[in-house]
């Protein structure tokens, strides 16, 4: 005889498998701090080399020079994936 509680549980393995979720890597506070403008509307723009970082919002053309934000920030984020160099204009 099947009691109550062993009818519910058959039919949870019916139900598809959650994905996993990714875990997002630590970020310094710099890559915080740049992560966070870009999601404000900011774009990231540097030099042809990937030094002097500034964020320009695009729909005042506001800059922003991030202080804590180098060449090896820039470098670090694209190498997690979070950001990507774009076509410079």
């Amino acid at each position: 005889m099947v009691d109550s509680r062993e009818r519910k549980r058959a039919g949870t393995g019916l139900m598809p498998k959650k994905k996993g979720r990714r875990i997002p890597p630590k970020l310094t506070e710099a890559e915080q701090d740049l992560l966070a403008h870009m999601e404000q509307g900011y774009q990231l723009e540097t030099h042809s080399l990937g030094g002097n970082p500034i964020l320009r919002r695009l729909k005042d053309d506001e800059v922003v020079r991030p202080l804590s934000a180098n060449r090896t920030t820039i470098k670090a984020l694209e190498e997690r994936g979070l950001i990507h160099s774009g076509k410079g204009s």
